[in-house]
């Protein structure tokens, strides 16, 4: 699965071998334990990749061949695509902008065209990453 973290420092994206479900229920129960509320919903979240980046056409073949109906790209502008993931959004509240947004494009542990599509995006989001921090 794919967690992205809102910070008011800007975006991360990881992928984690836990399920959505074990993934949200920790985060229930962490603020249940510590008294601090929570809000659950679906949800969508985006960000952007650089249209150049070496890779992004083999994530428009896995999306085709994963099936899914939790990832779309849409082309912003000449530079870059947007990532469009739907999913499950985490805050303290329901207008909160800093949060964990998870999502899941396989079930289980088997490795699974969806399994594969989550490790490229997040392999892609590190690329983009670091050719940021190259420009910088």
């Amino acid at each position: 699965m794919l967690k992205l973290t809102y910070t008011e420092m800007g975006l991360h994206l990881e992928w984690l071998a836990d399920s959505l479900e074990v993934v949200v229920e920790q985060r229930v129960i962490l603020a249940l334990r510590t008294g601090q509320p929570i809000h659950v919903e679906p949800s969508c979240a985006s960000f952007l990749l650089p249209i150049d980046l070496p890779g992004l056409v083999d994530l428009q073949i896995a999306i085709s061949q994963a099936q899914t109906d939790c990832i779309a790209l849409t082309p912003v502008d000449s530079n870059d695509v947007e990532v469009n993931l739907r999913g499950t959004w985490l805050a303290a509240a329901t207008s909160a902008h800093e949060g964990i947004f998870v999502t899941a494009m396989s079930e289980g542990f088997q490795p699974t065209a969806g399994h594969r599509l989550e490790l490229l995006i997040h392999q892609l989001w590190e690329l983009s990453q670091a050719q940021e921090s190259l420009l910088i």
